[in-house]
C-alpha cells in the first residue's frame, strides 16, 4: 500500500460516501470498519511511513502537517462518544453531503470564534490547541492539538462550515478564560457586539456563569461593552423612529413631579401621548434582581400616572424592529382612549 492508495483494494466497505476531508483522517474504529488490521494500521504509521496518528485513536492518513479542516475534524474525532465501531453508511447521493455527527463534542474557545469570523482571533492556523467541549463525565485528557474543557451544561452547537461550535457567547467565555491581556479581552467582546454576533447581555450572562466577572481586566471589558451595547441600541432606536415614520419624540430625558421627585430616566418619551420607551439593556450579573426591581417600580409609577411604558431590548430592536415600531405606533395610537396623564416636568438627560 502507498499513500496514494491509503486503504487495502479489498476493503469490504467503500468510501464512496464519505467526504474528502475523512479519507483523510479517520479514526482507528473506521478503518477496522473498512478491513484494516491494525498491525496495517501501525505499519502505515511507522516513522518516514504514508499516514501519521495525529491523536489517539486517530490517524492522518497522508504525510506532512494537516490542514486546519483536518485538525479540526480530528479533535472532534478524538472528543466525540462513539456510537459505534462502524462507519455510518449513508445510501443516497443527498446524504452523502450530510454534515458528520460528532456527539458530545462541540469546538469552542478562540477556534470556534474564528469559525465564527471573528477578526480579533488568531487564524487556525496560528493556534497550537483547538478547545473542544466534553460532558463533565467523560474521562479524556487533553493532549497533543486537543484541548478538552468538560462541562455540566454541553452548548446546544451550531453548525458553522459543517461542523459543531459552540455559539459566541460561550465561545467567548472560554476564550476569555484562558486570557489574561485586558487588551485581546476588550477587542473580542466589542467586535461581538458591533460586529452583531450577539447581545451584551448574552455575553454578560456567559462570563458571570463561567464566574469570570471578578477577574479587574474582565470586568473592565464588560463596562466597555456595555457601553458599546447601548450606543448601538440608541442607534438602532433612531433608525427604528424614522424608518417607520413614528413622531419624533423627545430624546434621552429625565420625567419629575412639579417640586416632587425624580421619577427615573427615559430614551425616548412623547409627552402629547404620554408614552415613553426605555432600553432594556440589564446585565445579568450579580445583581440583576435588585435592577429588575429598580426598572418595575419605576414602570409602576409611571403607569399609575397614565403613562405608557414600553421597554424594548436590544436583541429585538436588532432582529424584530418592524414588530416593535408597531408596538409603539399602537401606544401612541390608543393614548386618545385614556384618561390623560398627570402633569409631568420633562428635563434633559
Amino acid at each position: 500500500m502507498n499513500h496514494n492508495a491509503p486503504l487495502p483494494p479489498l476493503s469490504p466497505r467503500p468510501l464512496r460516501h464519505l467526504s474528502e476531508v475523512h479519507r483523510r483522517v479517520m479514526t482507528a474504529a473506521q478503518l477496522k470498519s473498512h478491513g484494516v488490521a491494525t498491525a496495517e494500521m501501525n505499519e502505515q504509521c511507522r516513522p518516514g511511513g504514508p499516514w501519521q496518528q495525529i491523536l489517539p485513536g486517530v490517524l492522518l492518513l497522508h504525510p506532512g502537517p494537516p490542514t486546519s479542516e483536518e485538525r479540526l475534524h480530528a479533535v472532534l474525532m478524538y472528543a466525540a462518544r462513539e456510537r459505534s465501531s462502524a462507519v455510518p453508511s449513508q445510501p443516497n447521493a443527498e446524504e452523502s453531503h450530510a454534515a458528520p455527527a460528532y456527539p458530545d463534542a462541540v469546538i469552542t474557545g478562540l477556534a470556534a470564534l474564528t469559525l465564527h469570523g471573528f477578526s480579533a482571533t488568531p487564524p487556525l492556523t496560528a493556534l497550537d490547541t483547538i478547545d473542544v467541549l466534553v460532558p463533565r463525565m467523560r474521562r479524556l485528557r487533553s493532549t497533543g492539538c486537543a484541548r478538552v474543557l468538560r462541562t455540566s451544561s454541553l452548548p446546544t452547537p451550531q453548525q458553522v462550515t459543517g461542523l459543531p461550535v459552540a455559539p459566541v457567547p460561550r465561545a467567548l467565555a472560554d476564550a476569555v478564560a484562558e486570557l489574561t491581556d485586558a487588551g485581546a479581552v476588550r477587542r473580542l467582546l466589542t467586535e461581538a457586539v458591533r460586529a452583531g454576533h450577539c447581545e451584551p447581555a448574552s455575553v454578560v450572562r456567559e462570563l458571570n456563569q463561567a464566574k469570570l466577572l471578578s477577574r479587574p481586566h474582565v470586568v473592565d471589558a464588560v463596562d466597555s461593552l456595555l457601553a458599546e451595547g447601548r450606543a448601538i441600541a440608541e442607534d438602532r432606536l433612531y433608525e427604528m423612529v424614522h424608518v417607520y415614520g413614528l413622531p419624533d419624540p423627545v430624546w434621552n430625558v429625565d420625567l419629575r413631579l412639579p417640586g416632587g421627585p425624580h421619577l427615573g430616566g427615559l430614551d425616548a418619551y412623547w409627552p402629547d401621548q404620554a408614552v415613553a420607551v426605555e432600553l432594556d439593556t440589564r446585565a445579568p450579573r450579580q445583581d440583576d434582581d435588585a435592577l429588575w426591581s429598580e426598572y418595575a417600580r419605576k414602570r409602576d409609577h409611571l403607569e399609575r400616572l397614565g403613562i405608557t411604558v414600553v421597554y424594548i431590548t436590544p436583541k429585538k430592536l436588532r432582529n424584530t424592529m418592524e414588530q416593535q415600531a408597531a408596538v409603539v405606533r399602537t401606544a401612541l395610537m390608543a393614548a386618545a382612549d385614556r384618561d390623560p396623564a398627570a402633569y409631568v416636568v420633562v428635563l434633559p438627560r
